[in-house]
């Protein structure tokens, strides 16, 4: 019995999808709850499972078509089984030749009549003689048996004049270099592409933002995490990475400057006190943004598996709505692709995101004395609608300070 397949919700506000790849062919065994298809949306990629068991009877919605919630995109014949495999007979598994066909007797050879007056039939001779007078062969009656051209024939044309030699036609023109539309490639944007591009330029017509950038000596913390990661490892079952640093001066400066973890709603402005850091995270597929949720709560470890587990299923795909949903705050890390300065875009409607950067060795000032350090770019871009100039600086320093002195960082937790 035929059972549809359906495109089920797909979560809030999320109306449509494409069809990305079909995991089963028509005429394959499913079982019930199997997973059929993988739908992207614009946020996460969801997989359609077999509302039964039994085969595969047809696809209705190829790769790469636009799917809306309920629409039907395939059917399972239900309690069928898939046929098996045809084998071929024993002794048979290599095709025979086909039987050879008894010869056909060759027809007998046409008699040779008289050629036809002016044939222009002729021996090699004359034929290279009347090439050499430049005469036309073929116009010429024979006197020779049978209506033959015979070498007195051909003398018998006056000889004309020399020919003009030809003009050698021009050299070939140099190949003409392709239309640059030949050398291009035209490859249309995903779905959550699309969605990623329209999101930063709503940030970016939306907001009136602004950055301001500062710099941290790495020094402690590089110190910190080189003594203590065997024993961090050891138990807690992570590594410790820059990450739960950042994530805790972020939240401490958070509560000393509330306007930082706010949003705007008509003319109002929303005070959060609840601390959700969205930490980006690059896919092959575009930047997400999933949500470490009540981070002043978390320990370092917590942190660190968080992250970790966040990181993971952004990249294998397994990304939930509700792991991309209500982040107050966003931390991104540029330095890992070895950008030294850059100004990151809002997660609108966030009005605060963190800019991490490479750490390079530079000569700072100590005490009166040039030393070399390992010091990290860090960048501020705010909403300037509710975060005024010196509110975002004093941010930026307070995370500073708290970066430089893991002691310190330490006892705010």
């Amino acid at each position: 019995m035929p059972v549809d397949v359906k495109v089920p919700p797909l979560g809030e506000s999320i109306v449509e999808a494409t069809v990305g790849r079909w995991l089963k062919m028509p005429g394959e065994a499913v079982t019930s709850g199997e997973a059929l298809v993988e739908l992207e949306t614009d946020k996460v990629n969801i997989e359609v499972a077999s509302p039964d068991a039994g085969v595969l009877a047809e696809v209705l919605a190829k790769e790469g078509a636009t799917v809306n919630v309920g629409d039907t995109i395939g059917r399972v014949d239900a309690g069928r089984t898939a046929p098996a495999k045809a084998s071929a007979p024993a002794g048979e598994d290599t095709p025979r030749p086909p039987a050879a066909k008894a010869p056909e007797a060759a027809a007998p050879p046409a008699p040779e009549g008289p050629p036809a007056m002016g044939s222009g039939v002729a021996g090699p001779h004359v034929r290279r003689l009347a090439t050499e007078r430049g005469v036309d062969i073929a116009s010429l009656q024979g006197s020779g048996p049978r209506g033959r051209v015979t070498e007195e024939d051909v003398l018998r044309v006056p000889a004309p004049t020399a020919p003009v030699p030809p003009t050698p036609p021009p050299a070939p023109a140099p190949p003409m270099a392709p239309p640059a539309e030949e050398s291009e490639e035209r490859i249309p944007m995903s779905r959550r592409r699309r969605t990623i591009a329209a999101r930063l330029l709503e940030a970016k017509m939306a907001t009136a933002m602004l950055t301001t950038f500062n710099e941290v000596d790495m020094t402690a913390i590089m110190e910190a995490r080189s003594s203590r990661k065997e024993a961090f490892r050891e138990d807690h079952g992570v590594s410790l990475g820059f990450m739960s640093f950042f994530t805790r001066a972020v939240v401490s400066g958070l509560k000393a400057f509330p306007r930082l973890n706010a949003e705007i709603s008509g003319t109002d402005i929303i005070l959060k006190h609840h601390y959700d850091i969205g930490v980006a995270v690059s896919t092959d597929e575009g930047l997400v943004v999933p949500v470490l949720r009540n981070a002043d709560q978390l320990t370092f470890a917590d942190i660190e598996r968080g992250i970790a587990d966040l990181a993971s299923k952004a990249r294998g795909g397994k990304l939930t709505l509700e792991d991309l949903r209500g982040g107050t705050f966003t931390i991104t890390n540029g330095g890992v692709f070895g950008s030294l300065l850059s100004t990151p875009i809002l997660n609108h409607p966030e009005v605060g995101i963190l800019g991490m950067h490479t750490i390079q060795e530079r000569p700072v000032a100590v005490r009166g004395q040039v030393e070399v350090h390992p010091m990290m770019y860090v960048a501020l871009s705010y909403d300037h609608r509710i975060v005024d100039g010196s509110e975002a600086v004093r941010f930026l320093v307070h995370v500073k300070k708290l970066l430089e002195d893991p002691v310190a960082l330490l006892l705010e937790s």
